[in-house]
């Protein structure tokens, strides 16, 4: 069943693809900065995939990593796996469903987790699971990066961050900018530790996690 409150402004056909212009604005930027954070090779899993629009550029553009799409809604599920098949590239695998909450993932490794836009537009439960199930797969040294919205504690939120703070939590009271500080706390007991965050555009960052 399709959830009407996620961000699919348009699709792209009459077949199962979906499109978020947000991914094709901000895929660029994002590899440019992941070029620097992700191992050279392995297999990295993507939560929350979305569309799919992101696995097959990455997966394009970084043809020595294995790339790992997932997501717990079924429309996403079908456009990543349409995208997929319309790409057919060797190191990109079927997609699968995946509910970040859940301690239940089926997968059981990675080199690197990877999440876009997915924590400000998910309960805090869901953020929490997201920690605990890239403390599970990773290994020392390993990273999990995030992209998205941030509010930093330190730092005057721009007006627009907060208008759409504002306009997620109408939307859903369990969804909502996330605090950095709030969620390297949380990473911690959990073997992860922040080790960096980029400025990117519109307003978003990038936050760098390790296994230790």
């Amino acid at each position: 069943m399709s959830d009407e409150r996620r961000f699919y402004e348009a699709a792209a056909g009459e077949d199962a693809r979906r499109s978020a212009p947000a991914a094709l604005r901000n895929r660029e930027p994002i590899a440019e900065v992941v070029a620097g954070w992700l191992p050279k090779t392995g297999l990295v899993l993507e939560i929350a995939s979305g569309t799919g629009e992101h696995a097959v550029f990455f997966a394009e553009r970084f043809p020595a990593l294995d790339w790992q799409p997932s997501d717990v809604h079924p429309d996403a599920l079908a456009s990543i796996r349409a995208r997929c098949e319309a790409a057919a590239l060797p190191n990109l695998r079927a997609p699968l469903a995946i509910d970040a909450a859940s301690p239940d993932w089926p997968i059981d490794r990675a080199d690197a987790v990877i999440s876009i836009n997915m924590v400000h537009i998910s309960p805090w439960t869901s953020a929490l699971g997201l920690l605990d199930g890239a403390g599970r797969l990773l290994s020392e040294g390993q990273p999990l990066v995030l992209y998205g919205p941030w509010l930093e504690d330190d730092v005057a939120a721009v007006p627009s961050n907060l208008a759409f703070d504002a306009d997620l939590k109408r939307r859903d009271r369990e969804w909502g900018l996330r605090r950095v500080e709030e969620f390297a706390a949380a990473a911690e007991p959990r073997g992860l530790r922040l080790e960096q965050t980029r400025a990117m555009p519109a307003n978003n960052l990038m936050l760098l996690f390790r296994r230790y």
